[in-house]
Parts: C-alpha cells; structure tokens; sequence
C-alpha cells in the first residue's frame, strides 16, 4: 500500500474548469499536511498560491502520487512521461468521454479522501514504444499509451506498406494507415476506425486498418508482447507521419521502418474502489441501463 506525502498536479493549461477543481485540490490535500507541486504547465494560472512547481517530467521523482486533472489528453501526456517511475497516476475528469480520468469534480473531496486512506486499486495499464528507422539509423522514437498510429499527413492520400510481426510477413496493405493500440486505447481511435473493445487487463494489441483498399482488411488482435515491424513502400506518395498518442510526430518516409512492440514501464493508474470498467463504458458510450431500471 502506498502512503502519499508529495503529490504532484497535472492540468489542461487555458482551462477554467481545471483552474476550478485545482482551486478546490490544492487547500484539500494542503489541510491534509501534504506536499503539493504544481505541474509549470499550469503554475502560471495560480500565481497568488506560490506552489512549489516542476515539469511533469520530473514529477516521478519526488512525488508519491500524480493526480491529472483534465481529459484523457493531459492524462496519456503525464502517462508518457511518469511510466517509467512507477509513479501512482489519478485522474479527475474535466474533458470529454473521461475513459481514463474518472472521478467527477463533484465528488472531488469525497473520492480524493478514500485514496488517501488507503482505499483504491492499482491497475497496471501497459503502453507501447515505436521507432522510425532510415537505411538502419533512427530518426524518431516515442511513447504512447493509447495507441501508435500510421497515417498519411495532412492529405488523405492512401499509402502502400507491409507488416510483419514477430519476424513474420502478414500482408501488404494499400489504405489510409494503421492503428496499433493497447486495450487502453481500444476505447479511442481504434473503437472510431471499427476495432474491438478490449478489457484493459488483456494482454493483447489490435491493429486497425484505416480505409484499407480491400474489404478482407479486418482488425487483428495480436499478443501484448509481440513485435510489429511496418515497412513503408516505394509507391507511397503521401507524407506520411507516425503518431503517438496523436500528441508525438515523426515524418516518415518510403522505405522507413516502423518497429513498434509493449514497454517495459507501464503506467501505474488509481482508481477508488468503485471503479468498475463496464460501467464506465455504459456511461461514456450510450449503452443504457439493466432491464426493468
């Protein structure tokens, strides 16, 4: 069990709504005789509390707790940058669909003190690591945690490229790109393009054609610790980018290699106790209520 002392706060910078529930965090866990740090992001927009700050990058080292305030997007940008310090992550909603930041600022208080005592649960949210490599040097390297995508640019322009995975030749697609993503990011852009929902605890990726020029084209879902290897064809004419978390960019190239495969750090993500994954689904997708409610 772990017991916080300093915690780090992470939010959407020209945020009202996150400048709001920061206002109500911060004196929160202050009168709790906690440590608060203030990601530099945000610092600017609460001059009159004199926080301490730091990038989020350096959160992982002095913080016992990390809690993002914000959407999904500031929470896969802290993700990227704390996985690798093992450092708990909690999230409180003021975005979207919210599939990874999931207390409501309505229940700020009242949720933030039952992780403080103690009660919550720990998933282990596994991410991927990708790079881009021209006549054997790399040229670009990143980190996502929803999803690793291959898309031609700015013009929608279809491109051609072969995949292989674990060493061996799948098949050579003409499409749009490619989505690569973890069952975190099953609930994303890969749900969008027609892939399968994945329960977070599987460890498995899915890789989504996009627009793919064929019909037998499906989704494919692979094991978690398999290595995929993309080659981009001499007949691709569109600029085509890969993409993390659709928040890192590399240009790529025909004749690129793409090598994307799990990292060895995963994300460390709190929920309370009542978390439970379907009912975030119901919610966060229309699904509706049991029958006879």
């Amino acid at each position: 069990m772990d017991y916080f002392k300093r915690v780090g706060l992470v939010g959407r910078h020209g945020s009202a709504p996150v400048v709001a529930s920061l206002r109500t965090l911060i004196p929160f866990l202050q009168a709790r005789g906690l440590d608060v740090v203030l990601d530099s992001a945000v610092a600017d927009l609460l001059p009159d509390l004199a926080l301490p700050e730091c990038p989020v990058e350096d959160m992982g080292q002095g913080c016992d707790l990390v809690v993002v305030v914000g959407g999904d997007g500031s929470m896969l940008r802290a993700a990227r940058a704390l996985a690798p310090f093992q450092v708990p992550v909690l999230g409180i909603n003021r975005g979207n669909l919210g599939f990874l930041t999931d207390i409501l600022p309505s229940e700020i208080e009242q949720q933030v003190e039952e992780v403080l005592a103690g009660r919550y649960r720990v998933e282990s949210r596994f991410m991927l690591e990708a790079a881009v490599s021209r006549e054997g040097e790399r040229i670009g390297e990143g980190r996502a945690m929803n999803e690793v995508m291959l898309h031609p640019g700015e013009t929608a322009r279809m491109m051609v490229f072969a995949l292989y995975i674990d060493g061996e030749f799948v098949y050579n697609q003409r499409s749009d790109g490619l989505i690569m993503a973890t069952p975190t990011g099953s609930t994303a852009y890969a749900l969008s393009a027609g892939g399968p929902i994945m329960h977070p605890h599987l460890d498995a990726m899915v890789l989504v054609p996009m627009f793919p020029h064929t019909l037998s084209s499906r989704p494919i879902v692979v094991d978690g610790n398999a290595r995929l290897k993309l080659v981009l064809g001499a007949q691709t004419s569109a600029s085509p980018h890969l993409s993390c978390d659709s928040q890192q960019l590399i240009p790529c190239e025909p004749g690129d290699e793409i090598s994307v495969h799990k990292s060895p750090h995963p994300l460390r993500l709190v929920h309370p106790l009542n978390y439970n994954f379907y009912e975030t689904c119901r919610s966060k997708l229309g699904w509706g209520t049991k029958l006879g409610e």
